[in-house]
């Protein structure tokens, strides 16, 4: 069995993928205490964490040092969004991260613009 990833990465294997259940990384907790859209920018405020946070933290807290989504920040970990969701929140409890909810501007879309993604997407099929 040779490991994928070394040093405080995610424990994977490339045949099985990831060894610890992500269930593990966040003790169990399913809910984060902050709500968290998948847009929602999160970024580190230099602050330390006190306390242990487990190396699943680390990895994202060296993610954000510049503003990232969360849904980029799950994807980078390989973990589901609501496991992450969990781990970004214990940061945000502890004051490590920061965030800026992605505002909802319903009348943005443009309909010009989405007929031409739709036009290009149909040429590529």
């Amino acid at each position: 069995m040779s490991a994928a990833a070394s040093g405080d990465a995610p424990w994977l294997d490339d045949a099985a993928g990831r060894l610890v259940r992500p269930f593990t990384v966040s003790n169990g907790r399913t809910e984060p205490s902050v709500a968290l859209d998948l847009m929602s920018q999160v970024m580190t405020t230099g602050r330390t964490p006190l306390g242990y946070l487990g190396p699943e933290h680390g990895q994202a807290l060296d993610l954000c040092r510049a503003p990232v989504t969360v849904a980029e920040v799950a994807a980078h970990l390989r973990l589901p969004v609501a496991v992450t969701k969990v781990l970004l929140a214990d940061l945000l409890d502890c004051g490590a991260l920061t965030t800026k909810p992605v505002a909802h501007d319903h009348h943005s879309t443009d309909r010009a613009l989405l007929e031409a993604v739709l036009d290009g997407l149909r040429r590529q099929l």
